[in-house]
């Protein structure tokens, strides 16, 4: 996949975001066709998820039928995305 790939599913600005129970963003891309439920072979989506439907893509990612490329958490519409820990410098 390349960096540039064109997204599908939801936009950023979908009412799926806004919904009460919606607790998760991905962007994944689909590998197989064993995942034809999540999309298309070779593209890359964005889906506001319930913790259900985010059990589901985490479950197909595990088996290879798609990598998710980026996570982040809703909480009332607002996007918090994961912030990874930073590398702590050894002092010698």
């Amino acid at each position: 996949m390349k960096n540039d790939a064109v997204i599908l599913g939801h936009s950023l600005l979908a009412v799926e975001r806004f919904r009460d129970d919606t607790r998760h963003m991905v962007i994944y891309d689909v590998l197989d066709h064993r995942a034809a439920s999540f999309g298309n072979k070779g593209e890359r989506y964005r889906q506001f998820l319930t913790d259900g439907g985010y059990a589901a893509v985490r479950e197909a990612d595990r088996q290879g039928y798609l990598r998710i490329r980026q996570h982040a958490a809703v909480i009332e519409g607002h996007i918090l995305p994961e912030v990874k820990p930073k590398k702590r410098r050894q002092n010698k």
